[in-house]
C-alpha cells in the first residue's frame, strides 16, 4: 500500500528557507508516512527548484499566488492525505508520530500544529499564545500552522481558492471548527516579517485584516494593504 501523505509546499524565491523546511520532513520519510513532496512554485528565479529537486521533491510550476499554487499542488498530489506547509516553516521532529496517529484514529478530521516562532523575543511568546488560543477556540489556525487534511474532506470543502489573500481562512472555515484538531507538535515558523515590521504593529495589522474579512471584505481589497 502506498504511503498516505502528500506534502505540498508553495514557494516563490524560497531558497533561503526551503532546506530547513524539507529537512524537517525527514521523520515522515523514515516512518513511511510520506508518499511525495510537491513544491508548488510560482515562478522563482533563485535556486528554489534546484534545491527541491536535489532533495527529491516534485516541482510543479504554475500561476503565482499562494491560493493558486496550493490548489495546483493538491491537483498534482496522489496521496489520500494532504499536508500543506509554508516554505518558511519547519516542523518539530514529533510531527510524524502525531500525524500518523491522527491519520489512523481520526480519518475524517483535519488537523494543524501548534504555532511557534523561531525567535527569542518575548513578544513572540505572547503572539504564539494568542494565535494558538484563537485556533483552538475559533477553528481559525494561521496558514503558518500547517494543515493536515484527508483528500476527501479537502475536496468536500472546495479546496483552496485562487484569491490573493485569506485562502487559508476560507478553507478552514469551509472545513469547520468541529472537524479541526490541534496536534501536539510544533510548526516553527520564521519571524522575519514581525522582526521587520515590529511585533505589535504586524500582529495588529493581521488581526485587522482578518476581522475585516470576517465582516465581509473581499480578499482582493485586503491584499492591497498586505505585504
Amino acid at each position: 500500500m502506498p504511503a498516505p501523505l502528500s506534502v505540498i509546499i508553495p514557494t516563490l524565491n524560497a531558497a533561503a528557507e526551503l532546506p530547513l523546511c524539507l529537512e524537517s520532513l525527514m521523520p515522515g520519510l523514515e516512518a513511511g508516512l510520506i508518499r511525495e513532496v510537491i513544491i508548488a512554485d510560482g515562478g522563482s528565479d533563485d535556486a528554489t527548484a534546484k534545491i527541491a529537486g536535489a532533495m527529491g521533491a516534485i516541482v510543479v510550476t504554475g500561476a503565482r499566488g499562494r491560493g493558486a499554487q496550493l490548489a495546483a499542488g493538491a491537483a498534482a498530489a496522489r496521496g489520500d492525505w494532504l499536508l500543506f506547509l509554508h516554505a518558511d516553516t519547519a516542523l518539530s521532529r514529533d510531527w510524524a508520530e502525531r500525524s500518523g496517529d491522527h491519520i489512523m484514529t481520526r480519518p475524517d478530521y483535519a488537523a494543524f500544529f501548534e504555532l511557534r516562532f523561531r525567535s527569542d523575543a518575548r513578544a513572540a511568546r505572547g503572539l504564539e499564545k494568542r494565535a494558538n488560543r484563537r485556533a483552538r477556540m475559533l477553528g481559525l489556525p494561521y496558514g503558518d500552522q500547517g494543515l493536515l487534511i484527508p483528500r476527501k474532506l479537502y475536496d468536500e470543502a472546495g479546496g483552496y481558492k485562487d484569491v490573493p489573500l485569506m485562502e487559508d481562512v476560507m478553507l478552514v472555515r469551509a472545513v469547520g471548527k468541529r472537524r479541526l484538531v490541534q496536534l501536539n507538535a510544533e510548526a516553527r515558523t520564521s519571524a522575519a516579517k514581525y522582526e521587520r515590521d515590529g511585533w505589535n504593529r504586524r500582529s495588529f495589522r493581521n488581526a485587522l485584516l482578518i476581522t475585516r474579512f470576517l465582516l465581509g471584505a473581499k480578499p482582493e481589497t485586503l491584499a492591497r494593504h498586505y505585504t
